[in-house]
Order: structure tokens, then sequence, then C-alpha cells
């Protein structure tokens, strides 16, 4: 029976090494676009201590820090920061952590 990667689990390198090759990763913890998803803009195999999970992320069509104008990211980079605090810092099994290191 395949291991279930959307919760956290411990898996087999040949499995890690299928989930991979199935949704075109890079490797663990490497995110990638996935632009034709219809809810989440980014995918990761998020792996520590041998367990893993598979996260999709970030709003689809939304830009991020980019969107808006250099004189007000830092600003719109704090509030996120801080309405998104507790979800950021459960770690690199939640999706809040993945969206403020490769989107924010």
């Amino acid at each position: 029976m395949p291991i279930n990667f959307y919760s956290i689990n411990k898996a087999s390198s040949k499995e890690v090494k299928d989930v991979l090759y199935r949704y075109n990763l890079k490797g663990v913890n490497k995110p990638k676009k996935t632009p034709y998803h219809t809810l989440k803009s980014h995918l990761v195999l998020a792996g520590k201590n041998g367990k893993y999970k598979l996260i999709r992320f970030g709003q689809q069509g939304v830009k991020g820090i980019t969107a808006f104008p250099k004189n007000k990211q830092k600003k719109a980079r704090e509030n996120f920061q801080k309405r998104h605090k507790k979800n950021i810092q459960k770690g690199i099994f939640y999706p809040g952590y993945w969206a403020n290191k490769v989107k924010w």
C-alpha cells in the first residue's frame, strides 16, 4: 500500500524518489511553482529526520512581496509575518513556513 504523503510519515528512499518523480520536484525541501493547479501556487516535499510530507502552499495568482511598490515592501512583509506568526513557527511541515520562505 502506498504511503500517504499528505500527512507526516516515515518513508523509504524509493517511495521518496517516486514522489519526487511524480511531481517533477528537484529534491526534498525544494519548492516548485505549480501554475496549473487551481488553488495553490507552489508544491514542496518537506522532509526532516526521515519523515516526509507533501505540502501545497500559496494562493494562486498572488505575487507576494513583488506585488507591492518598493517603498511598501518592508511593511507588507512585516504585516504578513505578524499575521501568520504561529503558522510560521510550527516548522517545515506547515504551509505558513514555506509561504514565508518562498513568497515573502
